[in-house]
């Protein structure tokens, strides 16, 4: 009879999708202190109350599940979690997982590191929901519909803000009344899951790079850059929330303060100002057509050129003062959705880094998207990696079941 290695679940919910992909844990992983769970299956639910779809592919790229749904049939996140976790089980002989790893936006000032989930724990990340209105709810609801239908199975938060909790208060301060900052009103930083694979993946592909000076451009539907010494974050674009920083698919980024207080002036509600922030804002906004980056670079319109070379110029301009907070640069990586698999968006940003950081695109490397799209004489290497958070959820997950004796 073939081994049945322990299963983790690694469960990421947005607002209208539920993204589940399952792990085996190797045999040696209770005395690895490096223990990397293999990615066995990943299926995932889009358009939940609105059109729902689900697609599921084991680790071999075999499809087992590709249908739409009824509304009524997967109206919330409980029904999308159940329905998925059906489906990859046919595919895993029924394996029940012995624990689940979770993707928790927000940590605040009281996580820096992935923990074991309790009731105490998920009332400190309650409070945090209006710093992460978009995803923090959704978050909640994964962990809490688990909890019912498993009351004692392991789940472990892993959070987008503990790789930067190490910060220096003078990159989470901002200039408000001190109190607030005692109150944790300050810059926490975000998309940190991808910047520690980053992290990790530079010492494999980069390592003569790695530990030195290093600027990681996350830019997907959300977008933020993250510069790094020694492999540990120092400084992030985004702020209090996942609004700040980068403007992104739907999100506004860096705005003057007081063009909100310009917009409560004009009677919008606060709802009304955060539905527009969060929502219409962004590469959606400036174009007037579309969030999507492939869209947008395939248009004629004049506002769609507009919304991508403001993106590019935003980015560059980023990139400029995240090394001035590093002291110099010694490697620039691109990650993520826009970012790992977008030459003309690279381009458009390192053609304005040129003059500053001697940075030359290696134009055939950079269109094939190889991992390293510089030139040989480019002074500042530039590479385009893909990132895995899942796969840093499940290794995490798999160390604190292990610590805690289920392996």
């Amino acid at each position: 009879m073939a081994t049945l290695h322990p299963v983790i679940l690694v469960v990421n919910a947005g607002s209208s999708s539920v993204k589940v992909s399952v792990y085996m844990v190797p045999d040696s992983a209770h005395d690895n202190a490096d223990i990397q769970p293999a990615l066995a299956a990943h299926g995932q639910i889009e358009g939940i109350g609105v059109a729902p779809r689900l697609v599921a592919r084991m680790a071999d790229g075999r499809t087992v599940a590709d249908e739409s749904f009824p509304v009524e049939q997967i109206a919330d996140h409980d029904a999308a979690f159940r329905l998925i976790r059906l489906t990859l089980s046919i595919g895993l002989r029924d394996t029940p997982p012995v624990a689940i790893g979770h993707r928790v936006v927000h940590g605040g000032a009281d996580f820096s590191d992935a923990v074991r989930i309790d009731d105490a724990v998920i009332d400190k990340l309650e409070a945090l929901v209006p710093l992460a209105p978009l995803h923090q709810p959704h978050n909640l609801t994964a962990i809490r519909a688990i909890r019912r239908a498993v009351p004692d199975l392991l789940q472990v938060a892993c959070f987008d803000t503990a790789f930067h909790a190490g910060h220096d208060p003078l990159a989470q301060l901002m200039a408000l009344p001190y109190e607030y900052y005692e109150r944790g009103i300050r810059r926490y930083g975000f998309h940190g899951l991808s910047y520690a694979y980053i992290a990790r993946q530079l010492g494999q592909v980069a390592p003569d790079v790695a530990d030195g000076r290093v600027i990681v451009a996350h830019l997907g539907n959300g977008a933020s850059l993250c510069a790094m010494r020694g492999g540990k974050s120092v400084e992030s674009t985004m702020g209090l929330t996942a609004l700040d920083g980068m403007p992104m698919g739907t999100r506004c980024g860096s705005i003057d303060p007081g063009a909100v207080l310009w917009l409560a002036a004009q009677g919008m509600s606060a709802d009304e100002i955060q539905s527009m922030l969060y929502g219409q804002s962004g590469l959606k906004g400036i174009s007037g057509i579309s969030s999507d980056m492939r869209a947008l670079l395939a248009s004629d319109a004049l506002r769609a050129r507009l919304a991508v070379d403001f993106y590019a110029y935003r980015a560059a301009q980023e990139i400029g003062k995240l090394a001035v907070t590093l002291g110099g640069l010694d490697a620039l990586v691109f990650t993520a959705g826009i970012g790992a698999n977008s030459p003309q968006v690279r381009a458009r940003i390192c053609a304005q880094l040129t003059g500053l950081f001697g940075i030359v695109i290696d134009d055939v490397a950079n269109n094939a998207n190889q991992q390293r799209v510089s030139h040989g004489n480019s002074r500042v290497p530039v590479w385009a990696l893909q990132t895995d958070e899942e796969g840093m959820i499940a290794l995490s997950t798999a160390r604190i079941l292990r610590d805690n004796g289920g392996l």
